[in-house]
């Protein structure tokens, strides 16, 4: 009966893990891929951050890297990644009494042109946004990195699953 039991499980766990074979803990399942390059988003915004660009780009990168076995290549990728900074800008929120500001957003927008050498129907062409609010009284410098991690984590992760979860 022993011997039954072990058996049973032993074909249980093997089914399970035959039935994830495209599958990770990311979710990005059967990427028919090895390789993926992300070019410099070149920031064309009306306002120009300096090293916007360049923090973008490696933050993009790191993401891939850090979430697939994807290996980074500098040309003829299976997965490019190539887009521009479209949108910089910074805009009151919320008024107070005085009709003067109480909360600022600064808001940050990706054009990003996804191309998937072995599965061209994934290809796009989207535009990806996101926003940081903080109190007006503070300044934009003062708040400027923890503003831009919160954007990049948010756009990259955005990118990422219309590009590789398929979600």
């Amino acid at each position: 009966m022993k011997r039954i039991k072990i058996y049973i499980t032993a074909v249980i766990i093997s089914l399970s893990f035959t039935g994830c074979k495209f599958y990770n803990f990311t979710g990005t399942g059967d990427l028919n891929a090895e390789t993926y390059q992300v070019n410099f988003f070149q920031n064309n915004a009306p306002i120009i951050e300096p090293g916007l660009d360049r923090d973008f780009t490696l933050a993009l990168q790191d993401l891939i890297q850090n979430q697939t076995s994807l290996t980074l290549v500098r040309s003829n990728a299976d997965l490019i990644y190539e887009g521009e900074i479209v949108e910089y800008r910074v805009s009151p929120m919320s008024a107070t009494a005085n009709n003067t500001a109480a909360q600022n957003r600064l808001t940050i927008a990706v054009q990003v042109r996804f191309t998937h050498n072995n599965r061209p129907d994934d290809d796009f062409d989207t535009r990806f946004s996101f926003f940081y609010d903080y109190p007006a009284s503070s300044q934009l410098a003062a708040v400027q990195s923890t503003a831009f991690e919160e954007i990049f984590e948010r756009l990259t992760q955005d990118i990422f699953n219309a590009s590789l979860a398929n979600w």
